[in-house]
């Protein structure tokens, strides 16, 4: 089985199957308006590289690395990023749809999620800590024995976070935003 390696190029309104996903590393490559719907990457390795209005629903990243990699106005919806390559990894999202996306026990430290729509995303154990949610709808994402610690979430919304049940000294919230970490008591909290 040969492995291929590709490096600076750029690939534009490209349909992948799971045949070109497979043993292949690419480096410093941009994607822009490709479909990888429901395609299984199989031992790839993208570094440095960027992925702008791609489709992502519904792929399977078993053994992927992504080394350096952005993903800007993306849909990722029912990704599990859990299986990916977690040796030496970062990435970072702005403008995606991350709806019912997994990142169970990820390491993501100063990840950076911007504009994102990350319904029902599941975060339990997970350490998102230093991680910045910048106007993000987090509504029904989980957040269970997460590492929260200096997360910002200061322009996000929607978020039910349980501050009993997660690792959260120093993260940011805004007073708006207080509702979320307090739904459990029932308060009532006028403005």
């Amino acid at each position: 089985m040969s492995y291929v390696f590709t490096h600076d190029q750029n690939f534009t309104q490209q349909t992948y199957t799971q045949a070109d996903l497979q043993h292949t590393e690419f480096e410093q490559c941009t994607f822009t308006d490709c479909d990888f719907t429901g395609c299984f990457f199989q031992n790839v390795t993208f570094v440095d590289c960027n992925f702008v209005r791609c489709n992502f629903k519904g792929t399977k990243l078993n053994h992927t690395a992504l080394r350096g990699v952005w993903f800007t106005d993306c849909d990722l919806t029912s990704v599990n990023f859990a299986m990916t390559d977690q040796v030496i990894y970062e990435f970072h999202f702005k403008d995606c749809l991350l709806d019912y996306s997994q990142f169970y026990k990820l390491k993501l430290r100063q990840i950076q999620f911007i504009h994102c729509s990350m319904i029902a995303t599941d975060f339990m154990e997970t350490d998102l800590s230093g991680a910045l949610f910048d106007s993000c709808n987090l509504r029904r994402a989980v957040f269970s024995n997460t590492n929260l610690e200096k997360a910002d979430f200061y322009t996000s919304y929607e978020y039910r976070i349980d501050p009993e049940k997660n690792k959260m000294k120093k993260a940011i919230f805004s007073a708006q935003g207080l509702h979320g970490l307090l739904e459990k008591y029932a308060l009532v909290i006028k403005p």
